[in-house]
């Protein structure tokens, strides 16, 4: 089959990710094997290849948005999957099911997480496999293309949202407006928040109003009106403290990433007193995942992005690196 591995993480510029045909994956017994149709090209794809987390898996095969069809079950797979069946392969893939975090419902924390393109390969490819007990089913009319972008950029953005405590009828913002912002402002829109976008693209900030955002500023531009909550989509440490001091009394400023830049010294009078809070968000739980694919079923999301064929990965995650895409990037198999 043909796939992209990541030979030598670094700079996109040195083509850490290279064209490989490699066997068609054989799935273990609680695995389905899916005949890749689509894969989104996410922002952690890039931190992979370019070497900003570690190595889990040599020459893994990036990419943890991938929608399919199943064409193989194993003999131990549980029963509610069929050959045929459109399914999701999302960015977490394993959990031990037992440690405390797992039985309180915080499996994204789990010590034994596993994830997609980084321990295991991933969608980048024409084949995958995935354990049957975190494959997703996925809503009704939208493209495949258009369901990529919700594996993680969706479900992520919607996990941070909930991080960023925003309050019933809020003002929201957002710092970087790529493909998991974009979902999440129109959630956090369709809940009745007032949404305010600060990004560096003049695309993006076009897109940020053409969905409804009330404003959209520069990166580091102080927002119109004080902040109830702020969700930080890009991994750039620096915008932390202007994020901070955006915020209201009681504030709540949320990271997503999984990469960040160092932050420079917080000043505690400007940044954080008054009870502004700073919050991490880790992975996802499935349940996460399901509460956020429902909530695409009941209401029509607008993913916007462009696409690529697979033969042109590098590419996409050159014009990701470079601040060229707008919206979520998809890879098409």
């Amino acid at each position: 089959m043909r796939a992209w591995q990541v030979h030598r993480p670094g700079p996109m510029a040195e083509h850490p990710l290279v064209r490989a045909t490699l066997a068609v994956p054989r799935p273990g017994p609680d695995e389905l094997l899916v005949a890749v149709r689509a894969c989104g090209v996410c922002r952690t794809d890039l931190h992979v290849t370019e070497g900003d987390l570690p190595v889990h898996r040599p020459h893994v095969v990036p990419g943890h948005e991938v929608v399919g069809e199943v064409v193989a079950i194993g003999s131990d797979a549980a029963a509610g999957f069929a050959v045929g069946d459109q399914v999701g392969i999302a960015w977490l893939r394993h959990t031990c099911g037992m440690c405390a975090y797992c039985v309180r419902g915080q499996e994204n924390l789990c010590a034994e997480s596993r994830y997609t393109g980084w321990d295991a390969d991933g969608g980048y490819a024409e084949f995958a496999t995935v354990s049957a007990a975190f494959a997703l089913r996925l809503p009704v009319g939208y493209s495949d293309t258009e369901l990529a972008p919700l594996l993680c950029a969706g479900i992520i953005g919607y996990r941070a949202l909930l991080r960023s405590q925003l309050p019933a009828g809020g003002r929201l913002g957002i710092y970087g407006f790529g493909g998991s912002a974009h979902l999440a402002a129109q959630v956090a829109l369709a809940e009745g928040a007032e949404v305010h976008v600060m990004t560096r693209g003049e695309s993006a900030r076009e897109l940020a109003l053409s969905l409804g955002a009330a404003s959209a500023q520069g990166a580091d531009d102080r927002p119109p009106v004080p902040l109830d909550s702020a969700i930080l989509f890009a991994p750039v440490g620096d915008l932390v403290l202007p994020a901070l001091e955006s915020l209201d009394r009681g504030g709540t400023l949320a990271i997503a990433g999984i990469h960040l830049s160092d932050i420079p010294p917080l000043n505690y009078q400007r940044h954080l007193f008054q009870e502004r809070q700073l919050r991490s968000v880790t992975s996802n739980t499935r349940a996460d995942a399901q509460a956020f694919l429902d909530f695409a079923a009941r209401h029509r999301l607008q993913v916007t992005g462009p696409g690529y064929p697979l033969d042109r990965a590098d590419e996409a995650l050159a014009d990701l690196s470079a601040g060229r895409v707008s919206g979520a990037a998809v890879l098409i198999v």
